[in-house]
């Protein structure tokens, strides 16, 4: 972080995208949670809520990852480089521990990584009511769980900074045996640069099949109306019964 001071917006952008990753998951929660009852009007405007918010935060994350490795290619053996509002978002969330100089950035990544996978999971909980096998639920999955190991991947490098190693701990370091220097820029840059691309595909596939299966997805949202009552069986004096027709139908016996 360069030892640059904490401004009043470093704070507040920090604030608001923590808070931002928390209120995904709490939608999350009570989605999952709602879409085991009846069918209620306000669950597929908030699927579809967090399903645009996951796709926007992983669109800035994504172009982070593209600007870092654009900025490789032009200097392949300078430190690793963020733009100014990542920069900005890391200062502030480093309040945490000043003493650790790249903990906000840590922090930064773990919270993208959680935006981009809560609205995979939205994909997932959005096609939960349809019927037949949808092709967006499939691809949705596949990012689920390739998400979920890179924010695994995100939660140890994020924790090995925290309880204080030297340095980042974790597939993306090579557990740490990497020595500081271009080699290990080069590696960690290019790492994720891939698991992101290959995520973004696989979102973008399943939004693809999303759009194509709407009318699916939405009848499974469409509230069941009770149905109607039979209309009461007309008077016996304006339909009488035969001798015969009573001797066939004991039935229609009683109703004479």
């Amino acid at each position: 972080m360069g030892g640059a001071a904490v401004s009043t917006l470093d704070t507040v952008g920090a604030v608001l995208f923590v808070g931002w990753t928390v209120a995904m998951w709490l939608a999350v929660v009570v989605l999952a949670y709602a879409n085991r009852g009846p069918v209620r009007p306000w669950l597929y405007k908030t699927a579809v809520g967090l399903i645009g918010l996951g796709v926007v935060g992983q669109l800035g994350h994504f172009q982070e990852h593209v600007s870092q490795a654009g900025y490789w290619v032009a200097n392949p053996y300078s430190p690793a480089w963020m733009t100014p509002w990542a920069m900005s978002l890391a200062r502030g969330m480093g309040q945490i521990d000043s003493t650790k100089p790249a903990l906000g950035m840590e922090i930064l990544h773990l919270t993208g990584n959680f935006i981009f996978l809560a609205g995979l999971v939205g994909i997932v909980l959005i096609t939960k009511r349809a019927t037949g096998h949808l092709k967006s639920r499939k691809w949705a999955k596949m990012g689920v769980w390739m998400q979920t190991i890179h924010g695994i991947e995100h939660i140890v490098l994020t924790a090995s900074v925290a309880l204080g190693a030297s340095r980042a701990i974790g597939l993306s370091t090579w557990f740490g045996a990497i020595e500081p220097g271009p080699a290990l820029v080069t590696y960690r840059v290019w790492w994720h640069f891939v698991a992101n691309l290959i995520g973004s595909g696989i979102l973008a596939v399943s939004l693809y099949h999303l759009w194509k299966e709407k009318r699916a997805v939405k009848n499974g949202y469409a509230e069941v109306q009770p149905e109607e009552k039979p209309a009461d069986i007309p008077s016996c004096d304006l339909f009488p019964v035969s001798e015969e027709d009573a001797v066939r139908s004991p039935a229609l016996a009683n109703r004479s």
